[in-house]
């Protein structure tokens, strides 16, 4: 939305502009709008420096690009119009790493979640190695790295590490930078061992929150800590998920069940 684009560009990329910061992107699925082309892309709109030029190093086609003396090969998201030149370019390219946002099988796409719809991985088996956007989840069989997500944006990514990675041209070691803040919690309750009267709910403010009930024997307890979720602190949502496991559907009306 609107205000999305006012912060990634008064915030986030002033910031990378204001410190002088050399700054590549590359087109990933979620930055298109037509599937069968990169050509009209969010970053086209947003990513326009200071004298309205746009910014030059925006990757709708991929590229060689040398950092440091290092050769890398920058392969947005690929589609049926530039499929046929990014293998060409995978196949023949002068350059050691690749850096992507690729759609291979066999990696996680979400815990538990593996993809199988694909591409298979022998496309980029001649590189060292791959660095890949895509999956909100990190995956690496020592070759292909899937970075993962910077930062929360569904319950899927739940209770999963975030961060940003840091490449040394050097090296070519990837150094991890987890990222502190997280926006999704769960609230186990179990008024059998806790007073919830005078429980510090503070860690939940500003916080997309699953209230999961595992003993509730005192619902006046219960709903006077339901009321201070929404008057001593500000959560984004707050879910309250019963256990009903226990009913059988002999006493449970129809509608009910």
């Amino acid at each position: 939305n609107f205000r999305v684009a006012d912060n990634f560009r008064k915030g986030f990329l002033k910031k990378l502009w204001d410190m002088k910061i050399d700054t590549h992107i590359l087109i990933g699925n979620h930055d298109i709008y037509f599937k069968n082309t990169n050509k009209v892309n969010s970053l086209q709109q947003l990513c326009t420096a200071p004298d309205g030029v746009n910014e030059p190093w925006i990757y709708e086609d991929p590229k060689v690009v040398d950092f440091d003396g290092l050769k890398i090969l920058m392969l947005p998201w690929i589609n049926p119009e530039n499929q046929e030149e990014s293998f060409n370019m995978l196949n023949t390219a002068e350059a050691d790493i690749c850096m992507a946002h690729l759609d291979l099988n066999g990696f996680y796409m979400h815990e538990n979640i593996t993809q199988t719809h694909g591409y298979d991985k022998s496309i980029v088996s001649r590189f060292e190695k791959t660095i890949t956007g895509h999956f909100h989840t990190k995956n690496d069989d020592g070759q292909i790295f899937y970075l993962g997500s910077q930062y929360e944006m569904t319950w899927s990514d739940y209770n999963n590490q975030k961060g940003f990675h840091v490449f040394d041209t050097e090296t070519r070691e990837v150094e991890f930078i987890p990222n502190p803040n997280i926006i999704f919690k769960k609230f186990m309750y179990d008024d059998t061992n806790t007073n919830y009267d005078n429980f510090d709910i503070t860690e939940y403010n500003q916080k997309f929150v699953k209230l999961i009930v595992s003993n509730k024997k005192d619902h006046q307890m219960f709903d006077r800590l339901l009321d201070r979720f929404y008057t001593e602190i500000s959560v984004h949502e707050l879910k309250i998920l019963e256990d009903y496991s226990d009913l059988s559907h002999t006493n449970v009306s129809d509608d009910v069940v």
